[in-house]
This record gives structure tokens, sequence and C-alpha cells, in this order.
């Protein structure tokens, strides 16, 4: 019995000392102008030290670009809003006069860019919406080619 406490106290300590674990990591925390959202970019990990390790990119939400919000007009129904806009990704059942659009895309490099676009309603028109400066369509487009050699 106390063979087996001690070697799972020996197995468990060497998680430790893992290269592979995964550590936190340190965010050097740069602001890019305000038209291009909020971007944060942090250090990239590399096994050994040495090797770079691929990471995809992950998006996740709904890109909204300055193209889409100079189509939204106040006065339009909900259905003409779904049709410039999408599907909004979050609709509270207490706050059933506001649709939110959150997007966040972190890519394989560490950078992260955030945008939230807020619709509301009233009576069944849009009333008003808010967000910050919105990158265009070109600038999203851009972010997801590969880079040129």
């Amino acid at each position: 019995m106390a063979a087996v406490a001690l070697s799972s106290a020996v197995l468990l300590s060497g998680c430790a000392l893992n290269p592979f674990a995964s550590k936190p990591e340190p965010a050097d925390q740069s602001a890019a102008p305000a038209e291009a959202g909020l971007v944060q970019t942090s250090q990239s990990k590399k096994l050994f030290g040495v090797l770079p390790i691929y990471r995809a990119n992950v998006q996740q939400g709904n890109f909204v670009s300055k193209e889409m919000i100079s189509q939204l007009k106040v006065g339009m129904t909900p259905e003409q809003v779904r049709f410039v806009m999408g599907t909004p990704l979050l609709t509270d059942v207490f706050h059933a006069q506001r649709w939110d659009y959150p997007f966040r895309m972190r890519r394989g490099d560490g950078q992260i860019t955030t945008s939230h676009v807020s619709v509301f309603f009233k009576e069944g028109r849009v009333e008003r919406f808010e967000g910050g400066d919105l990158p265009q369509e070109k600038d999203y487009l851009d972010q997801l080619a590969a880079p040129k050699k």
C-alpha cells in the first residue's frame, strides 16, 4: 500500500516538470488604432524553446463591418436588421428589445481582435445602435489570408 502511494506521489510530482504542460501566457497588451477594434497580442509558445507550435485561427461570434453598419438605419424592422447584420448571437429574454453582435478572433500568432455591436428596438423598429469603430471587410479578409512571402 505504501509503495502505491509513493509511486503515485512520484508520478504526480512530475507534472510540474512536464515541458508540454500548459503554462499561463504572458500577455503583451498593446492597443491598436480604434478603427481596428480592440487588438491584443500575446507571446506564442515554442516546443523545447525552438520549434514553433501551429495554432489555428479561432473565430467566435458575428463579424460586423463598417459596410454592414452603414446599411443599418433607424426605423428598420427586425427582419431587415437580420438580413443586413445576420442573426444576433445574443438575444436576452429579459431585454428582448436588444440584440447583441459580439465578435472575437484569436489568430494563431496570438493576436486577438474583438468588437461588439448592440441594436436597440422600440415598438418593433430600430431605435438606435451602438458599437465602436469597426474594421472594413477588406481588413477582415486580410487577417484571414495567409501572409505573403
